[in-house]
């Protein structure tokens, strides 16, 4: 008996364990079904309007002026005075720097002297020309006198009245006279010579008088116009040496900024100078605003590209010689453009729109930045496949693809 109770008890127990569970299972509240949805992505959207809008191309120049005045001591001399610093403004014919006076004084003057003791030499000679013209005549007398002197002597030897000695005298007398009427001649004939000689040695005393003159004048640095000083290189009690620079000086209406343009964009942009196209850069905030105009491409160019001279339209007060300067500059317009942000871009030419709730890729067109009247950089783009109305998602998903549902966000 005891064994069949050890054989039942535990079938029992299990069969009394799974009606407990049926019975449970039954009695249990139904659960509704559980349905799965697709993940909904929220994005900003932008509503294609094409339009004409000029791209532009961001480029860096140096301001630099063709008009920079660069002031150098015409000879070795001691700095006296500094009338100026860097930064300043000055007046046309203000003086800058002095140099000592003393340093040229001396050689004005010894310059003069040359030319006024050449210029006693030239009066001397003249005086002396006209001294020899006078004594010609009295020389070719005196000549004729000594031919009668040795006639009448040899007469006398013939008729025995006189004698040798009186005959060679009166031959000698010839003879110097004849030597000295050849020497006067000589005399008129170099005058010419002497004059020419004396001339150019006064030209040459002039012209070193006329140095030494502009040198002492220049030792006197004063603004060949009104601008601005760039720099001063020298200090009162300074010693100079010759064409040593003292300072410089520009005017600043006369600044110009030299850009370089890459290989890609040249042929655009001289293109567009042949149409006759302004090609105009801007920088800075609408209330410092500086405008440049495109004046000319430099001579010479590389494989990198070419120097373009931009003259400064509006704002030339902002800048300074030297300065770098980062600017846009417009291009031609184009028809059938988008600005967009540059959030829209996946890579370099791929975009998403919004059709029926669902993101379909396509190509893009770029034509490089786009800046607005507020100074916002946007992208502009052209494309076949965006139509007027559609919607061109501008925010940038990670997991952007084909197919891909978002729902677009409405801003108020």
């Amino acid at each position: 008996m005891k064994r069949i109770v050890k054989i039942l008890l535990p079938i029992l127990i299990i069969m009394l364990s799974v009606s407990i569970f049926m019975v449970l299972r039954a009695s249990r509240p139904e659960q509704p079904p559980v349905s799965t949805k697709d993940r909904v992505w929220r994005v900003e959207v932008l509503e294609v309007v094409p339009q004409t809008l000029a791209p532009s191309l961001t480029l860096y120049g140096r301001v630099e002026s063709p008009t920079l005045y660069k002031a150098a001591a015409p000879a070795s001399s001691r700095v006296q005075t500094v009338l100026v610093r860097e930064g300043e403004r000055v007046e046309k014919g203000q003086l800058l720097i002095s140099l000592d006076p003393r340093d040229f004084l001396p050689r004005v003057e010894q310059a003069q002297a040359e030319v006024a003791e050449l210029e006693a030499q030239l009066n001397s000679e003249r005086i002396r020309q006209s001294s020899d013209l006078e004594a010609l005549e009295y020389e070719r007398k005196l000549l004729e006198l000594s031919n009668q002197g040795v006639e009448r002597a040899r007469r006398l030897q013939t008729k025995k009245l006189g004698s040798d000695s009186e005959l060679d005298q009166a031959r000698q007398e010839l003879a110097r006279q004849s030597l000295s009427l050849t020497s006067r001649k000589l005399s008129i004939a170099d005058h010419p010579a002497r004059i020419q000689a004396l001339e150019a040695r006064l030209q040459k005393a002039a012209a070193g008088l006329s140095q030494a003159e502009l040198d002492f004048e220049r030792s006197q640095v004063r603004a060949p116009y009104a601008g601005l000083v760039a720099s001063v290189e020298v200090a009162e009690g300074d010693q100079v040496s010759d064409n040593r620079q003292l300072l410089s000086l520009y005017d600043p209406g006369s600044l110009e900024l030299r850009a370089r343009i890459p290989t890609p964009y040249l042929d655009e942009l001289e293109q567009s100078l042949e149409n006759g196209f302004p090609l105009i850069g801007f920088a800075g905030q609408p209330n410092r605003r500086i405008q440049l105009s495109l004046s000319r491409l430099a001579g010479e160019a590389d494989p990198s590209g070419i120097d373009a001279l931009f003259v400064i339209d509006q704002g030339s007060g902002l800048l300074r010689s030297g300065q770098i300067l980062q600017f846009k500059l417009r291009r031609q317009p184009r028809e059938g453009t988008l600005a967009v942000p540059y959030s829209a871009l996946y890579g370099k030419d791929r975009a998403y729109k919004l059709v029926q709730g669902y993101m379909q890729g396509l190509q893009l067109e770029t034509f490089g930045s786009y800046v607005t009247e507020r100074g916002d950089e946007l992208l502009l783009v052209r494309s076949d496949q965006l139509n007027t109305g559609d919607q061109l998602v501008i925010t940038h998903l990670p997991n952007a693809m084909d197919g891909l549902r978002v729902e677009a966000v409405v801003n108020e």
